[in-house]
């Protein structure tokens, strides 16, 4: 195993409030090698790359390339290339899917709309669709990024497509190498670590049903990373899963004043409130520490580093005056 993974899960890391945070994804099918910054290392024009991301910045919609798992020799790009885009936040999450077979068509999108949940011009411009099949798995498998990724998420990758297991991607980069294998499932855009097949299986099973797995999730990507350990929280002592069932409707931040394991007390801390679609209110405590001893970060890293981790110190339940 290599380094970065295999420290943490020795060094049993929390993975809930780590997810890359995007409201919404754009995803485009790329074939062929992936450089670490995939955008403008990859056989996608550069040019495009660059104006695609340079378009994403501060709309709260991240783009990524997406590949099918096998092999991925240095050949030329696909005709026909699939392009996703999904809206992660509850009560109104979507996937439309469309081809293309020029990248460029892209640049004509909205992008700042499809941060906002509007999918009207990815319809328009792309001929989009609802999508209408299984729910996408994608797993980080870029070893040009992270060698934990190539290492443990392709061959994850390559076992669910040849299991049958049907929305199975590659894809550039989701963050949290430390964890690998990584994984994303839209159209709900909650993320897990450490993932194995068996667990994948299970993961998407409850996508169809409507239904959450907290087991492994580093979080929803709708929200900050305070929010997804509070949100998740939440669903653990209220023994809720149903995919929409929770919104975080606000963070506040506030001066800590307890200790937190790896902190010294001054750590960045919050209130996060919580709320049900039946009325109900919490507010969790969540406070940013630091994982010790100190571990790689990424297979990269030159040094050791202590990464950021979200503790949850308080889950309350509020009364119905309080939430006014």
């Amino acid at each position: 195993m290599s380094i970065c993974s295999s420290a943490s899960r020795e060094l049993d890391e929390p993975v809930a409030g780590t997810a890359a945070t995007a409201r919404t994804w754009l995803l485009l099918e790329q074939p062929g090698p992936w450089g670490a910054e995939a955008l403008t290392s990859s056989h996608l024009d550069p040019a495009v790359g660059r104006a695609l991301k340079a378009a994403a910045l501060g709309t709260g919609v991240r783009v990524a390339l997406i590949r099918r798992p096998g092999r991925h020799a240095d050949r030329g790009a696909a005709v026909a290339r699939r392009v996703y885009a999904a809206h992660t936040v509850p009560g109104r999450t979507w996937l439309h899917s469309a081809t293309t077979s020029d990248p460029r068509d892209l640049l004509g999108l909205d992008l700042a709309a499809l941060g906002r949940g509007e999918h009207r011009t990815f319809d328009s411009v792309l001929g989009a669709r609802p999508h209408t099949g299984a729910p996408l798995a994608l797993v980080c498998t870029n070893g040009r990024r992270d060698r934990c990724c190539a290492l443990l998420g392709r061959p994850l990758a390559a076992e669910l497509a040849a299991s049958g297991t049907e929305g199975v991607w590659e894809v550039t980069h989701l963050g949290g190498h430390r964890f690998s294998p990584t994984l994303l499932v839209l159209p709900y855009g909650y993320a897990y670590g450490r993932a194995r097949a068996g667990d994948v299986e299970e993961v998407l099973r409850g996508v169809q049903e409507g239904r959450i797995v907290v087991e492994g999730c580093r979080g929803s990507s709708a929200w900050e990373r305070p929010g997804q350990a509070a949100e998740l929280a939440v669903r653990a002592a209220a023994r809720e899963d149903a995919a929409d069932a929770l919104t975080v409707v606000g963070t506040e931040s506030v001066v800590g004043t307890e200790s937190v394991v790896g902190t010294d007390g001054s750590a960045p801390r919050w209130e996060v409130t919580v709320a049900h679609t039946d009325g109900r209110h919490w507010r969790v405590v969540v406070a940013q520490g630091a994982a010790l001893p100190p571990r790689p970060e990424s297979c990269g890293a030159p040094v050791l580093g202590s990464p950021a981790r979200m503790d949850v110190l308080a889950v309350r339940e509020l009364t119905p005056a309080l939430t006014g």
